[in-house]
Protein backbone atom coordinates (compact mmCIF):
# COMPACT_ATOMS: atom_id res chain seq x y z
CA UNK A 1 0.00 0.00 0.00
CA UNK A 2 1.33 3.61 -1.17
CA UNK A 3 0.69 5.30 2.27
CA UNK A 4 2.67 8.55 0.92
CA UNK A 5 -0.10 8.64 -2.34
CA UNK A 6 -2.76 7.96 0.38
CA UNK A 7 -1.61 11.30 2.58
CA UNK A 8 -0.08 13.53 -0.36
CA UNK A 9 -3.49 14.87 -0.75
CA UNK A 10 -4.51 16.24 2.67
CA UNK A 11 -0.66 17.93 2.66
CA UNK A 12 -0.97 19.40 -0.76
CA UNK A 13 -4.08 20.95 0.23
CA UNK A 14 -2.22 22.45 3.99
CA UNK A 15 0.21 23.49 0.96
CA UNK A 16 -2.18 25.15 -1.04
CA UNK A 17 -3.63 27.39 1.50
CA UNK A 18 -0.07 28.08 3.23
CA UNK A 19 0.82 29.40 -0.46
CA UNK A 20 -2.70 30.96 -1.36
CA UNK A 21 -2.51 33.08 2.15
CA UNK A 22 1.02 34.40 1.75
CA UNK A 23 1.42 35.16 -2.02
CA UNK A 24 -2.16 36.32 -2.70
CA UNK A 25 -5.02 39.15 -1.89
CA UNK A 26 -6.38 36.11 0.36
CA UNK A 27 -4.54 36.81 3.14
CA UNK A 28 -5.94 36.01 6.60
CA UNK A 29 -8.58 38.65 6.90
CA UNK A 30 -10.47 36.08 4.20
CA UNK A 31 -9.23 33.05 5.96
CA UNK A 32 -10.43 33.99 9.45
CA UNK A 33 -13.80 33.74 7.87
CA UNK A 34 -13.27 30.58 6.20
CA UNK A 35 -11.95 29.14 9.34
CA UNK A 36 -15.70 30.36 11.17
CA UNK A 37 -17.61 28.50 8.31
CA UNK A 38 -15.65 25.10 8.81
CA UNK A 39 -16.03 25.49 12.69
CA UNK A 40 -19.62 26.44 12.54
CA UNK A 41 -21.04 24.85 9.76
CA UNK A 42 -19.11 22.65 7.69
CA UNK A 43 -17.35 20.58 10.06
CA UNK A 44 -20.06 19.46 12.54
CA UNK A 45 -22.64 18.63 8.97
CA UNK A 46 -19.57 15.61 8.35
CA UNK A 47 -19.27 14.80 11.65
CA UNK A 48 -23.23 14.24 11.52
CA UNK A 49 -23.23 12.64 8.61
CA UNK A 50 -20.05 10.74 9.00
CA UNK A 51 -21.94 8.63 11.93
CA UNK A 52 -25.36 8.64 10.82
CA UNK A 53 -24.78 6.85 7.86
CA UNK A 54 -22.84 3.63 9.34
CA UNK A 55 -25.25 1.56 11.16
CA UNK A 56 -23.54 0.46 14.39
CA UNK A 57 -23.27 -3.15 15.39
CA UNK A 58 -22.10 -2.64 18.96
CA UNK A 59 -21.89 -6.22 20.27
CA UNK A 60 -20.29 -7.82 17.58
CA UNK A 61 -17.46 -5.12 17.92
CA UNK A 62 -17.43 -5.35 21.42
CA UNK A 63 -14.33 -6.67 21.94
CA UNK A 64 -12.34 -3.99 19.20
CA UNK A 65 -14.72 -1.13 20.68
CA UNK A 66 -12.76 -1.54 24.56
CA UNK A 67 -9.26 -1.33 23.16
CA UNK A 68 -10.49 1.55 21.32
CA UNK A 69 -11.35 3.37 24.23
CA UNK A 70 -8.84 2.04 26.16
CA UNK A 71 -5.97 3.46 23.31
CA UNK A 72 -7.88 7.04 23.76
CA UNK A 73 -8.25 7.12 27.13
CA UNK A 74 -4.38 6.09 27.61
CA UNK A 75 -3.12 8.52 25.19
CA UNK A 76 -5.21 11.13 26.24
CA UNK A 77 -3.60 10.62 29.48
CA UNK A 78 0.40 10.38 28.26
CA UNK A 79 -0.69 13.75 26.74
CA UNK A 80 -2.01 15.45 29.66
CA UNK A 81 0.75 13.97 31.61
CA UNK A 82 4.10 16.00 29.45
CA UNK A 83 4.16 19.07 31.49
CA UNK A 84 4.51 16.93 35.01
CA UNK A 85 6.62 14.45 33.73
CA UNK A 86 10.53 15.09 35.12
CA UNK A 87 13.42 16.53 32.81
CA UNK A 88 11.17 17.96 30.20
CA UNK A 89 8.23 19.22 31.88
CA UNK A 90 9.73 22.48 33.03
CA UNK A 91 10.27 22.99 28.61
CA UNK A 92 7.17 22.40 28.51
CA UNK A 93 4.61 25.90 28.00
CA UNK A 94 1.30 25.20 30.02
CA UNK A 95 -0.80 27.65 27.79
CA UNK A 96 0.38 26.09 24.67
CA UNK A 97 0.20 22.61 25.89
CA UNK A 98 -3.52 23.33 26.47
CA UNK A 99 -4.27 23.89 22.55
CA UNK A 100 -1.80 21.72 21.27
CA UNK A 101 -2.56 18.47 23.82
CA UNK A 102 -5.21 16.92 21.40
CA UNK A 103 -2.55 16.84 18.41
CA UNK A 104 -1.46 13.58 20.75
CA UNK A 105 -4.79 11.67 20.53
CA UNK A 106 -7.08 13.31 17.61
CA UNK A 107 -7.01 11.43 14.59
CA UNK A 108 -7.99 12.34 11.00
CA UNK A 109 -11.31 10.49 10.01
CA UNK A 110 -11.02 11.25 6.23
CA UNK A 111 -7.59 9.46 5.87
CA UNK A 112 -8.98 6.48 8.23
CA UNK A 113 -12.36 6.23 5.95
CA UNK A 114 -9.87 5.97 2.98
CA UNK A 115 -7.44 3.39 4.33
CA UNK A 116 -10.19 1.41 6.15
CA UNK A 117 -11.66 0.82 2.86
CA UNK A 118 -7.82 -0.69 1.42
CA UNK A 119 -7.04 -2.65 4.27
CA UNK A 120 -9.89 -5.17 4.21
CA UNK A 121 -13.07 -3.85 2.58
CA UNK A 122 -16.84 -3.25 3.51
CA UNK A 123 -15.93 -5.22 6.90
CA UNK A 124 -13.00 -2.72 7.87
CA UNK A 125 -15.02 -0.07 6.82
CA UNK A 126 -17.74 -0.76 9.26
CA UNK A 127 -15.57 -1.42 12.01
CA UNK A 128 -13.59 1.90 11.59
CA UNK A 129 -16.92 3.74 11.37
CA UNK A 130 -17.80 2.18 15.02
CA UNK A 131 -14.39 3.44 16.18
CA UNK A 132 -14.91 6.84 14.72
CA UNK A 133 -18.66 6.44 16.36
CA UNK A 134 -17.53 5.96 19.98
CA UNK A 135 -13.93 7.72 19.92
CA UNK A 136 -14.86 11.08 18.78
CA UNK A 137 -17.32 12.54 21.37
CA UNK A 138 -14.42 11.34 23.82
CA UNK A 139 -11.49 13.26 22.14
CA UNK A 140 -13.79 16.08 21.22
CA UNK A 141 -14.95 16.41 25.54
CA UNK A 142 -10.49 15.56 26.06
CA UNK A 143 -9.55 18.35 23.51
CA UNK A 144 -12.10 21.26 24.55
CA UNK A 145 -11.29 20.57 28.19
CA UNK A 146 -7.70 22.23 29.22
CA UNK A 147 -8.23 24.82 26.79
CA UNK A 148 -11.41 25.68 29.19
CA UNK A 149 -9.66 24.71 32.40
CA UNK A 150 -6.43 26.96 31.03
CA UNK A 151 -8.80 29.87 29.82
CA UNK A 152 -10.68 29.53 33.33
CA UNK A 153 -14.08 28.84 30.78
CA UNK A 154 -16.62 27.12 32.33
CA UNK A 155 -16.24 24.00 30.93
CA UNK A 156 -19.54 22.34 30.88
CA UNK A 157 -20.80 25.86 29.10
CA UNK A 158 -17.92 25.01 26.31
CA UNK A 159 -19.12 21.33 25.66
CA UNK A 160 -22.64 22.81 25.07
CA UNK A 161 -21.46 25.21 22.92
CA UNK A 162 -18.79 23.31 21.03
CA UNK A 163 -20.25 22.65 17.41
CA UNK A 164 -18.32 19.36 16.60
CA UNK A 165 -19.03 17.48 20.11
CA UNK A 166 -23.30 19.20 19.68
CA UNK A 167 -22.68 17.04 16.36
CA UNK A 168 -21.14 13.96 17.40
CA UNK A 169 -23.08 13.70 19.97
CA UNK A 170 -26.47 14.00 18.14
CA UNK A 171 -25.32 11.86 15.45
CA UNK A 172 -24.45 8.93 17.84
CA UNK A 173 -27.68 9.40 19.25
CA UNK A 174 -29.69 9.03 15.90
CA UNK A 175 -27.70 6.00 14.62
CA UNK A 176 -28.32 3.93 18.00
CA UNK A 177 -32.28 5.37 17.68
CA UNK A 178 -31.89 3.78 13.90
CA UNK A 179 -32.38 7.11 12.58
CA UNK A 180 -32.09 7.31 8.71
CA UNK A 181 -30.54 10.60 6.49
CA UNK A 182 -33.27 10.76 3.55
CA UNK A 183 -31.79 9.61 0.41
CA UNK A 184 -32.22 13.03 -1.26
CA UNK A 185 -30.56 14.74 0.77
CA UNK A 186 -27.59 12.34 1.29
CA UNK A 187 -25.76 13.90 -1.88
CA UNK A 188 -26.20 17.39 -0.28
CA UNK A 189 -24.43 16.22 3.00
CA UNK A 190 -21.73 14.60 0.78
CA UNK A 191 -20.72 18.05 -0.82
CA UNK A 192 -20.68 19.46 2.37
CA UNK A 193 -18.30 17.28 3.52
CA UNK A 194 -16.13 17.57 0.81
CA UNK A 195 -16.21 21.29 1.16
CA UNK A 196 -15.16 21.14 4.88
CA UNK A 197 -12.33 18.73 4.35
CA UNK A 198 -10.60 21.04 1.64
CA UNK A 199 -11.73 24.18 3.47
CA UNK A 200 -10.42 22.51 6.45
CA UNK A 201 -6.67 21.89 5.84
CA UNK A 202 -6.45 24.82 3.58
CA UNK A 203 -7.22 26.89 6.68
CA UNK A 204 -4.89 25.08 8.69
CA UNK A 205 -2.34 25.93 5.74
CA UNK A 206 -3.23 29.45 5.56
CA UNK A 207 -2.76 29.80 9.49
CA UNK A 208 0.69 27.73 9.35
CA UNK A 209 3.93 29.81 10.89
CA UNK A 210 7.13 27.02 10.69
CA UNK A 211 9.04 29.65 13.00
CA UNK A 212 6.74 29.05 16.20
CA UNK A 213 7.22 25.23 15.91
CA UNK A 214 10.89 26.12 16.77
CA UNK A 215 9.84 28.08 20.05
CA UNK A 216 8.15 25.02 21.42
CA UNK A 217 10.09 21.78 20.32
CA UNK A 218 9.62 19.58 22.93
CA UNK A 219 6.09 20.15 23.18
CA UNK A 220 5.86 19.24 19.84
CA UNK A 221 8.30 16.10 19.77
CA UNK A 222 6.00 15.34 22.91
CA UNK A 223 2.73 14.98 21.45
CA UNK A 224 4.04 14.01 17.96
CA UNK A 225 5.64 10.84 19.50
CA UNK A 226 2.73 10.27 21.18
CA UNK A 227 0.50 10.11 18.25
CA UNK A 228 2.70 8.40 16.12
CA UNK A 229 5.04 6.20 17.87
CA UNK A 230 3.04 5.62 21.28
CA UNK A 231 -0.35 4.94 20.39
CA UNK A 232 0.49 2.10 17.51
CA UNK A 233 2.70 0.49 20.37
CA UNK A 234 -0.03 0.86 23.13
CA UNK A 235 -2.83 -0.67 20.11
CA UNK A 236 -0.76 -3.45 19.82
CA UNK A 237 -0.48 -4.19 23.19
CA UNK A 238 -4.73 -3.80 23.55
CA UNK A 239 -4.80 -6.16 20.23
CA UNK A 240 -3.23 -8.66 22.40
CA UNK A 241 -4.53 -8.36 25.74
CA UNK A 242 -8.82 -8.43 23.77
CA UNK A 243 -7.09 -11.40 21.08
CA UNK A 244 -8.79 -9.21 18.09
CA UNK A 245 -8.73 -11.09 15.01
CA UNK A 246 -6.75 -9.96 11.81
CA UNK A 247 -9.07 -7.91 10.17
CA UNK A 248 -10.14 -6.02 13.92
CA UNK A 249 -5.99 -5.56 14.80
CA UNK A 250 -5.33 -4.23 11.67
CA UNK A 251 -8.01 -1.58 11.94
CA UNK A 252 -6.80 -1.01 15.74
CA UNK A 253 -3.11 -0.71 14.43
CA UNK A 254 -4.23 1.66 11.48
CA UNK A 255 -6.64 3.99 13.77
CA UNK A 256 -3.78 4.44 15.95
CA UNK A 257 -0.87 5.04 13.68
CA UNK A 258 -3.02 7.98 11.82
CA UNK A 259 -2.57 11.56 11.17
CA UNK A 260 -4.62 13.70 14.24
CA UNK A 261 -7.25 15.89 12.62
CA UNK A 262 -7.07 19.04 10.31
CA UNK A 263 -9.82 20.41 12.70
CA UNK A 264 -7.39 20.73 16.07
CA UNK A 265 -6.46 23.54 14.48
CA UNK A 266 -9.85 25.23 13.93
CA UNK A 267 -10.43 24.15 17.27
CA UNK A 268 -7.76 25.94 18.97
CA UNK A 269 -7.84 28.88 17.15
CA UNK A 270 -11.79 29.70 17.71
CA UNK A 271 -10.98 28.91 21.48
CA UNK A 272 -8.26 31.72 21.89
CA UNK A 273 -4.96 29.61 21.27
CA UNK A 274 -1.72 29.49 19.17
CA UNK A 275 -3.66 27.96 15.91
CA UNK A 276 -0.39 28.92 13.94
CA UNK A 277 1.45 26.76 16.03
CA UNK A 278 -1.22 23.84 16.10
CA UNK A 279 -1.62 23.99 12.14
CA UNK A 280 2.39 23.41 12.35
CA UNK A 281 1.81 20.23 14.22
CA UNK A 282 -1.27 19.39 12.03
CA UNK A 283 1.47 19.76 8.90
CA UNK A 284 4.17 17.25 10.45
CA UNK A 285 1.59 14.98 11.89
CA UNK A 286 0.36 14.54 8.31
CA UNK A 287 4.03 13.65 7.07
CA UNK A 288 4.72 11.45 9.93
CA UNK A 289 1.09 9.31 8.94
CA UNK A 290 3.93 7.97 5.95
CA UNK A 291 6.06 6.50 8.55
CA UNK A 292 3.82 5.64 11.43
CA UNK A 293 1.07 3.96 8.87
CA UNK A 294 3.97 1.31 7.90
CA UNK A 295 5.32 0.80 10.99
CA UNK A 296 1.67 -0.13 12.48
CA UNK A 297 0.56 -2.29 9.71
CA UNK A 298 4.06 -3.49 8.10
CA UNK A 299 5.95 -3.87 11.32
CA UNK A 300 4.10 -5.00 14.16
CA UNK A 301 0.93 -6.23 12.77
Amino acid sequence: MNYAQLLFPDFSLILCGYLVCRYTALNRTVWEQVESLVYFFLFPVLLFHSIVRTPLDLQAASHLIMAGLLLGIGTIGVTYALPFLPFIGRHIDTRLHAGSAQVGFRFNSFIALALADRIAGPQALLLIAVLIGVCVPLFNVAAVWPMARHGQRGFWRELARNPLIIATGSGLLANILGLHIPNWIDPTLQRIGAASLALGLMAAGAGMQFGHLAKAKTLAVGVLGIRHFIAPLLAWGLAQVFALDAVQTSVLLAFSALPTASSCYVLANRMGYNGAYVAGLVTLSTLLGMLSLPFALGVLR
